[in-house]
């Protein structure tokens, strides 16, 4: 058996070196325990680094997937509601794999913990906070001068979320009677209710109202949801109580449409609405017409807004119908149909049509996307320039605005026209480039619009964004039930939607407008029922 390197015989040496030597084989010992400690510590740290490695991998992976997510073939692209989900998955392994990350870093000797992530700046203060005291096992000091005493505390805080519960408001009016029986019985009078009679408070066709067309869960979703809860509530009955939600609103949208119409400009654009057509088996597509202003981005005082149409058809003559009343600048894309509100004929006189130029500048991406064309290439960058500019003076006054854009962006755009005649004369416009410059050069007089006038956009990216949540509820509820649940749909979702542009929680909107309808507010006070006015209320 190895016994170690044997010690010498110090004997052997002088007296005035043996200390030395002492000291010298002291060293070694200790040496030896030291690489020793060292040994066992590189293996450690092998061992982590190659876990380490391993997770480095993953995640760089994900990084080439949020790569191609973002950056990928336009035909390798997800929708946006698609890339969200991934989004969501992506973000899932990545903390995950810096769980492990973390967990491999620790196992590192007097290796230093990281600080707890905790968000505490973003419980907001309206939550009702549950205070759970935990005490030591005793508070005795062993020094024996009796108690301790009390002397500060740490305080943490934590989200918790419990699943919604149903509850019942059971409201009890007592009768009261002359103990002579001379002077009859008094009884409180019976509350109003928005559906006399029913079973729902204002309250929960606010939250179906909002769970529907605000967080796109259909109707039948909801009545799984309910039933995991024991509450039986069928799709039929829940659509019941939308119904009659939606007839009680109506007031309050025609109202909201005739409001934004006062202005002098507006957004509008349309998305499909599949609508289930019985006669055939199959559905049809309606359409809604979205209806916005925004005055925010030149500082105007009129508040935001959108208002949802519907229709059974795409032509312009329900663009016509719905704007009826309005006269000023419509933000729009390049649909002809909208050409009818020009013309001089109109009852309430022509429309001035502004065009968008993100439209304009994704015909060019289209073409460059595919095969890299560098005239393409150009037209993106000249118009990214406009962009520059548009950022720059966002907020600023509608003089400034204009006075910035015929200084500043006014010779760019000529430029730019003056490129699109060249580019023009060189391709045939039976191609596919040719196509999309015509359909700029075809829209030309809408595009310079907002030159002149500062409260004009540069797009109409305002209203897209409405219409979004449109669209996802549409893949969720695939098709409305009729013509008449397309209309429910809008005029929900204008008040939903409306309620978001001016940072009001639909839920509270939707169940204080439903309490205050049921009570009888009066119709000269409409105005009190706005959107816009309930954020000023709270």
């Amino acid at each position: 058996m190895f016994a170690g390197p044997k010690s010498p015989d110090l004997t052997a040496f002088p007296e005035e070196l043996r200390g030395l030597v002492c000291v010298l084989l002291k060293d070694n010992s200790a040496l030896r325990s030291s690489n020793a400690e060292m040994a066992e510590h590189n293996a450690c740290l092998s061992t982590q680094n190659a876990e380490l490695s391993a997770v480095n991998a993953r995640l760089e992976h994900m990084v080439r997937e949020l790569n191609q997510l973002v950056y990928g073939k336009r035909s390798e692209k997800l929708s946006p509601d698609e890339r969200q989900l991934a989004f969501e998955d992506l973000e899932i392994a990545v903390a995950e794999a810096q769980a492990q990350s973390d967990a491999v870093e620790m196992t590192t000797p007097r290796k230093k913990r990281k600080p707890p992530q905790r968000n505490l700046g973003n419980l907001p203060e309206h939550l009702d906070r549950i205070e759970v005291v935990i005490e030591p096992n005793s508070i005795t000091c062993p020094c024996g001068c009796g108690q301790m005493v009390r002397i500060g505390e740490d305080r943490t805080e934590r989200l918790d979320i419990v699943p919604a519960t149903a509850r019942v408001i059971v409201t009890i009016r007592p009768k009261y009677a002359c103990r002579k029986k001379e002077g009859g019985i008094v009884q409180a009078p019976a509350p109003v209710h928005l559906i006399e009679g029913g079973l729902p408070t204002e309250g929960t066709l606010a939250h179906v109202a909002t769970s529907k067309y605000g967080d796109h869960c259909p109707l039948f979703r909801q009545s799984q949801i309910y039933a995991r809860s024991g509450l039986d509530l069928h799709r039929s009955t829940l659509a019941g109580w939308i119904g009659k939600t939606s007839f009680h609103l109506r007031p309050v949208v025609d109202h909201m449409l005739k409001e934004l119409k006062t202005s002098e400009k507006l957004f509008m654009d349309e998305t499909r609405c599949p609508v289930l057509d019985p006669g055939r088996g199959k559905t049809k597509t309606g359409f809604l017409w979205a209806i916005a202003r925004d005055e925010r981005a030149f500082g105007g005082t009129a508040p935001p807004g959108v208002v949802f149409c519907y229709a059974d058809g795409h032509g312009g003559k329900h663009a016509e119908e719905f704007l009826a009343g309005f006269s000023g600048t419509l933000q729009v894309d390049g649909y002809p149909g909208y050409n009818r509100l020009t013309k001089p004929t109109r009852k309430d006189g022509p429309v001035t049509l502004a065009y968008c130029w993100a439209h304009a500048r994704r015909k060019l991406k289209e073409i460059h996307d595919k095969d890299g064309s560098p005239i393409a290439a150009e037209g993106l960058r000249q118009i990214a320039e406009f962009y520059k500019i548009e950022a720059g003076i966002r907020g600023q006054s509608v003089a400034e605005r204009k006075a910035a854009r015929q200084e500043l962006t006014k010779p760019l755009v000529d430029d730019f026209e003056r490129w699109l005649k060249t580019a023009r004369s060189r391709i045939s416009a039976k191609s596919r480039l040719g196509e999309k410059l015509s359909y700029i050069a075809n829209h030309w007089d809408g595009l310079q619009v907002f030159l002149s006038d500062g409260t004009v956009e540069m797009d109409s990216n305002i209203v897209e964004r409405s219409i979004r949540p449109i669209a996802l509820n549409r893949k969720n509820a695939l098709f409305a039930g009729h013509d008449e649940g397309g209309r429910n749909w809008g005029r929900i979702a204008s008040l939903i939607e409306t309620c978001k542009l001016n940072n009001v929680e639909p839920y509270a909107y939707l169940k204080a407008t439903l309490q205050a309808i049921a009570a009888g507010h009066p119709a000269a006070k409409i105005d009190e029922l706005m959107p816009w006015n309930f954020q000023k209320a709270t």
